[in-house]
């Protein structure tokens, strides 16, 4: 495909066409803006898995043709999420089909296990997050949230502002 070396033309292409391949990414993120890479929904997880997918298939195709094919691949992920984010805005039916709802995990201090057990978290997990938190005192844990990108968020402090917690499922008791 580029060399007459049947050792060196796999080396040279996976290179080359990586490169190809990412910079055809990075065109079409500052195209469609940052926000195209975020793990803000789990729609958004899944995107940027399928495109690092993408990438990895671009960086090993054998000719031109198959290259072209993931490119338009991956533009057609790129249009997708501007067409599902546009769609989330307008319809609440479309959001929560899309997404996922967040889940308290833990609320003043006290566990809520019936959402470790639906969520599938483990308690030791939970703690661990406590602890990637900086929390001192569980007395202190004003709300530890799964996020529906599967983030878990802890909120400590003497307060919490209630508007922190609009739109988490706090019903799996």
């Amino acid at each position: 495909m580029f060399i007459d070396n049947e050792t060196l033309d796999p080396l040279v292409r996976g290179f080359l066409l990586a490169m190809l391949g990412l910079v055809w990414v990075i065109v079409q993120i500052r195209i469609v803006g940052l926000r195209s890479l975020s793990k803000m929904t789990n729609f958004d997880f899944v995107m940027t898995v399928a495109l690092g997918s993408l990438l990895a298939s671009a960086a090993q195709v054998k000719d031109w043709v198959e290259f072209g094919q993931i490119s338009l691949a991956m533009t057609g992920l790129f249009v997708l999420q501007v067409i599902a984010g546009r769609l989330r805005k307008s319809s609440d039916t479309i959001e929560s089909f899309i997404q996922n709802s967040p889940v308290i995990l833990m609320r003043n201090g006290k566990i809520n296990h019936n959402a470790l057990r639906q969520t599938r978290v483990a308690e030791g997990d939970l703690y661990a997050k406590l602890r990637e938190a900086n929390v001192l005192d569980t007395e202190k844990v004003r709300a530890v949230v799964l996020e529906s990108t599967g983030d878990v968020s802890v909120l400590h402090g003497d307060e919490l502002d209630d508007i922190l917690l609009e739109g988490v499922d706090v019903e799996k008791h």
